[in-house]
């Protein structure tokens, strides 16, 4: 049986050079997504960040004894707001966003169903659980269509992208005669919880289309 690692099957979505953006066709994926509002620091995305890796690993197991076995890949969010100088500015009150965590093609929405009804009857067990029945209850099967993107890598702490942003916001996408075809797109390739802020690895991925 040979295990899906999202990360080398489809490498070029994972991957970038700082400095330098990418134009790439992002196919339709699934996702197992949750959506919220707010500081990305806070307590809620916290939560929902937990009750992702609930799910996914729970899929996984449940992929696993099929026979399907993958690698849970890393944590990706969709970052939205009325205004995108939200961003620039880095006024994270003003942040929507969608925590998720790609799933194999053949995971249907039934199957992430039964998953999360196991992981919220198990929760009730857990004397201080890392997430919450209604964050858990939150967590759905979607789907992503973002079609032609720009992407680059962005090394650093998460705060120091608006510069990069702004560089592509405000002098590459008007260059190239683009405008926004969907929300503001990270991949977290580092832990957060164990690697030094200077030393972050994210994705930055930008869906666009022609004005």
């Amino acid at each position: 049986m040979k295990k899906l690692d999202f990360k080398r099957t489809y490498k070029p979505e994972y991957t970038g050079k700082v400095g330098r953006w990418d134009d790439l066709v992002i196919p339709s994926m699934p996702y197992a997504m949750v959506d919220g509002q707010g500081d990305p620091g806070g307590a809620d995305f916290g939560k929902a960040i937990a009750a992702l890796y609930s799910v996914a690993y729970g899929v996984k197991f449940k992929c696993k004894a099929a026979e399907q076995d993958f690698t849970v890949p890393p944590l990706e969010a969709l970052w939205m707001a009325d205004d995108p100088t939200a961003f620039v500015r880095n006024d994270r009150a003003a942040w929507v966003w969608t925590a998720m965590i790609r799933l194999p093609k053949h995971v249907l929405p039934d199957m992430l169903e039964q998953v999360r009804e196991t992981a919220l009857s198990k929760l009730a067990k857990k004397k201080d659980p890392p997430t919450d029945a209604d964050t858990l209850g939150r967590v759905y099967h979607g789907r992503l269509e973002e079609g032609r993107c720009l992407q680059t890598l962005h090394v650093g702490p998460y705060a120091n992208e608006a510069a990069t942003l702004a560089h592509l916001h405000d002098e590459l996408m008007p260059g190239q005669g683009l405008t926004f075809n969907g929300p503001h797109h990270e991949i977290y390739l580092s832990d957060a919880r164990r690697v030094a802020p200077e030393k972050l690895k994210t994705i930055l991925r930008q869906p666009v289309v022609p004005k």
